[in-house]
C-alpha cells in the first residue's frame, strides 16, 4: 500500500509551496502532477519574468481580489508579501521591486523560480511523481482517505492513500500546462459547488479591421474605459496595444474580467480610449488651436504628426472625416471639436474574447463560501484542502495571482 502524510495534486506554483513548507514541518509528502514537469505554468508568467508578488498594502491587495477578497485575509496573515520575499531569498532567489509595486526575480527569468522551488521541495524531502493524472479521490464517510490515479505513460493504475490531500490544480487557463479543469471534477466529486468559470487577462477582439490595421502600436499613458449597454462599467490607466484581432495589453487584460463577463451575458460592449487623458477638453481645444494658428499653412496630416503616431493619422482622418489636405487655418471650429472628441473617445467594439489558451487566469471555480478561510480545508470532506487558482478568487496583472496561491498554499500546509 502507497501511503503518505500528504498528497498534493498539482505541481504548480501552489502545489510546489504547499509540498515544500509541508515536509518542513515533518509531513512525508508526495506530489502528483500530470505533466512531465512541475511548474510549467509558473515557468512563463509575466512574459517569463515571474511577477511574483506586489508590495501593495494587505488592504489594497483585499480590495483588488474579486469576488471576495475578505476571504483571503487569514492566509495574508499569515503568509503575506514580506513573507514570500524572505522566503525566495531563503531559497536562492533575490528579487527586485519595479513600477507599481511588482516584484521579479533579480534575474528576470520564471524558469529559475521553477527551478529554486522544486530544489528546495526535493531537498525537504518532498516526493514530486511526474506525468501521473489523478482521476478520482476516495472517499470513506465524510473524509478523503486518498486518490486513484493513473501513469499517463505506462498506464498503470494506482490508489495511493492519505487522510491529509490538497487540491493544487489551477483553472483551465494555459491548457497546454496542465491546467485543464480535473480539479474542479474531484472537487464536484466531494460535493463542491463549481462557480461558472471564464477566462481573464485575456485578450479582446474587436468589429471591423481597425485594429489590424494598427496591429502592433503600443500605446502609453492612456485611460480606458468600458461602456456595457451605454453605461459606464471601469477604467484604467496605463499602456495597451494592437494586434491583427483586436486589442491587448495591461489595461485591456485588467478590464476584461467586467468584459467576459458581459460578452458572455450578450450585452453590447464599446472599449473607449483616451489618447489625451491628461488635457481636459479646454486645454485640448487650446492645444488645437495653438497648432492649427502656428501651423496654419500646413495640412491638416501634417498638423497630426505633432499629436498622433504616424499609423493612427489614416484612421482618425478616416473617423473625423476632416480633409487631410485642408490647411491648419482652414479648420473650422465645428472640425476641430469633432477632433478634439475623437481624441477623447478612440473607441472599439467589443466583440468577442480569446481563449482559454491565451487567459492569463481563470475567474471562478470553488466557491469559497465552503472553504475555511482559516484552514483551506473544505468544510463538506474532513481532510480535503484547496490552494490557488483552483478557488474562485482572481485579481488584476500585477503579481496579484500569485501572491494568492502561495498565500493559500502556505495556509493550507501550515494547518494540515
Amino acid at each position: 500500500m502507497q501511503k503518505y502524510d500528504t498528497i498534493i495534486v498539482g505541481g504548480g506554483a501552489a502545489g510546489l509551496m504547499a509540498a515544500g513548507h509541508s515536509a518542513e514541518l515533518g509531513s512525508k509528502v508526495l506530489v502528483l502532477e500530470r505533466m512531465n514537469r512541475p511548474g510549467r505554468k509558473l515557468g512563463i508568467t509575466g512574459k517569463g519574468r515571474c511577477n511574483i508578488t506586489n508590495t501593495a498594502p494587505m488592504d489594497e491587495f483585499i480590495r483588488l481580489v474579486q469576488p471576495n477578497g475578505r476571504f483571503l485575509r487569514s492566509s495574508f496573515s499569515n503568509f503575506f508579501s514580506d513573507d514570500l520575499i524572505d522566503f525566495f531569498y531563503r531559497i536562492g532567489v533575490k528579487t527586485v521591486i519595479e513600477r507599481g509595486g511588482r516584484v521579479f526575480p533579480e534575474g528576470g527569468k520564471a524558469i529559475e523560480v521553477v527551478k529554486r522551488m522544486t530544489k528546495w521541495c526535493k531537498e525537504s524531502g518532498v516526493e514530486i511523481r511526474t506525468n501521473f493524472r489523478v482521476k478520482d479521490l476516495i472517499l470513506e464517510d465524510d473524509s478523503v482517505i486518498g486518490v486513484r490515479g493513473i501513469d499517463v505513460n505506462s498506464k498503470n493504475k494506482s490508489d495511493i492513500y492519505s487522510d491529509k490531500v490538497i487540491i493544487a490544480t489551477g483553472g483551465v487557463s494555459y491548457p497546454a500546462t496542465g491546467s485543464t479543469g480535473d480539479g474542479y471534477e474531484l472537487a464536484k466529486s466531494a460535493g463542491h459547488k463549481i462557480n461558472p468559470v471564464w477566462p481573464s487577462l485575456v485578450p479582446l477582439e474587436t468589429e471591423g479591421n481597425k485594429a489590424k490595421q494598427l496591429n502592433g502600436l503600443e500605446l502609453r499613458n492612456i485611460k480606458g474605459t468600458v461602456w456595457i449597454d451605454g453605461k459606464k462599467a471601469g477604467e484604467d490607466f496605463g499602456e495597451m496595444s494592437f494586434t491583427d484581432f483586436g486589442i491587448t495589453g495591461p489595461i485591456v487584460l485588467t478590464l476584461s474580467r467586467i468584459i467576459v463577463q458581459a460578452i458572455n451575458e450578450n450585452k453590447e460592449i464599446i472599449f473607449s480610449i483616451d489618447l489625451k487623458s491628461a488635457l481636459d477638453d479646454k486645454k485640448l481645444d487650446n492645444r488645437l488651436l495653438r497648432d492649427f494658428n502656428e501651423k496654419g499653412n500646413e495640412p491638416f496630416r501634417k498638423i497630426l504628426t505633432g499629436l498622433l503616431p504616424h499609423v493612427l493619422i489614416p484612421i482618425c482622418i478616416q473617423d473625423t472625416k476632416i480633409d487631410p489636405d485642408k490647411a491648419g487655418h482652414q479648420i473650422t471650429s465645428n472640425e476641430r471639436k469633432e477632433l478634439r472628441k475623437w481624441l477623447k473617445n478612440f473607441n472599439f467594439k467589443i466583440t468577442g474574447h480569446r481563449p482559454f489558451e491565451e487567459a492569463i487566469i481563470t475567474v471562478g471555480g470553488i466557491n469559497t463560501n465552503e472553504v475555511n478561510q482559516k484552514t483551506m480545508e473544505s468544510k463538506l470532506k474532513k481532510g480535503l484542502y484547496f490552494a490557488g487558482e483552483i478557488l474562485d478568487l482572481d485579481a488584476p496583472t500585477g503579481g496579484f495571482n500569485l501572491q494568492i496561491a502561495f498565500s493559500t498554499a502556505w495556509t493550507a500546509a501550515q494547518n494540515l
